[in-house]
């Protein structure tokens, strides 16, 4: 008898506190989530921000929020929900697609098709309908770890990086943490696994140089990109801020990258958005206005002058002094 009261007493807790339990949730909104504070600015940052510039609360309650690549509208994509969702300066949300089968980092080439590097370990083109297509699943027959982050190059060939999920358990059967290459039309490459934990990626505006967020170390890492696609010296670009504690120390965090026109490179962190200038010099950090860490950043808006931060559920977008690539979504 005792067993029947605790099962029902568990059964009534269950129904009755729904938002402990992923419950109360619909579409790409999630209705428990406390919103960011509005009063928070940014330090000054010459060249990128004036202090004092406002970190606006674009939208908040979204299931998730991942990617933060412009379009050519000036609107944002953002993984969230379990799909891709365009996101406009009003907070507007139009689901472009509904099932991205746990997409994480996405791009977008100059045909305006949206890459994702996917959770469920794949690497796949899933818009415009119709254009969807499995890139890649496996590396000499073994499937990828979970596929994080991705940009493509000018020649339509694709960069993405490969880790573990934070605390996951390894195996010793697993393909090793990397950076990946799909040239357009060609075979799929590892290019580098000597990163502790490669996260972030993006290209230097000329796209000679490839950076990659180690958030397993200290250091925002590049490489010189070979004609082939292919990578050579292994750089500790840039220091980061440490802020994230982990068995074996401080560490970076660094989850999402994106660089502006000029070479300058912000990445997100626990410490907020890292900015780094384009020798490598840490120029300073703006804190998001919650809690979490934020997870991804990109340029958008108008002259794509706005650096627009998503992560825990929430698009931020600060005005800056600065432009993302004129040539590239990301």
């Amino acid at each position: 008898m005792r067993s029947k009261k605790t099962f029902l007493a568990l059964l009534l807790f269950v129904f009755c506190c729904p938002a402990l339990f992923g419950q109360g949730r619909r579409g790409g909104e999630a209705q428990d989530q406390k919103p960011p504070a509005t009063d928070k600015v940014t330090p000054e940052i010459p060249g990128v921000v004036k202090a004092g510039t406002k970190i606006e609360v674009v939208k908040f309650g979204l299931r998730g929020a991942d990617a933060g690549v412009g379009m050519p509208d000036g609107s944002l994509l953002v993984t969230t929900g379990g799909g891709v969702s365009r996101v406009d300066g009003d907070g507007n949300v139009t689901v472009l697609v509904e099932n991205a089968d746990n997409a994480a980092g996405l791009a977008l080439d100059s045909k305006g098709r949206i890459f994702a590097a996917q959770y469920s370990k794949k690497v796949s083109i899933l818009y415009p309908k119709g254009s969807e297509m499995l890139l890649a699943d496996s590396y000499e027959g073994k499937s990828f770890i979970r596929p994080n982050d991705i940009v493509v190059d000018k020649k339509g060939g694709v960069y993405f990086t490969d880790c573990y999920q934070v605390g996951a358990k390894k195996s010793l059967e697993d393909l090793p943490q990397a950076v990946y290459y799909i040239p357009a039309g060609g075979k799929l490459m590892r290019v580098a696994d000597d990163i502790n934990r490669p996260n972030g990626i993006t290209m230097s505006p000329d796209q000679k140089t490839l950076y990659v967020n180690d958030w397993d170390g200290e250091y925002l890492v590049t490489y010189d990109i070979q004609p082939d696609g292919t990578l050579k010296n292994r750089k500790n670009w840039g220091k980061f801020d440490l802020k994230q504690q982990t068995e074996k120390g401080l560490v970076s965090g660094a989850d999402g990258l994106c660089s502006d026109n000029h070479g300058r490179m912000f990445s997100t962190t626990p410490a907020g958005v890292q900015v780094f200038s384009a020798d490598g010099e840490h120029l300073g950090n703006i804190e998001m206005p919650y809690d979490m860490p934020p997870q991804n950043c990109g340029f958008a808006g108008p002259d794509k002058k706005d650096l627009f931060v998503v992560g825990r559920g929430a698009v931020i977008r600060i005005h800056t002094m600065t432009e993302g690539p004129k040539d590239r979504a990301k």
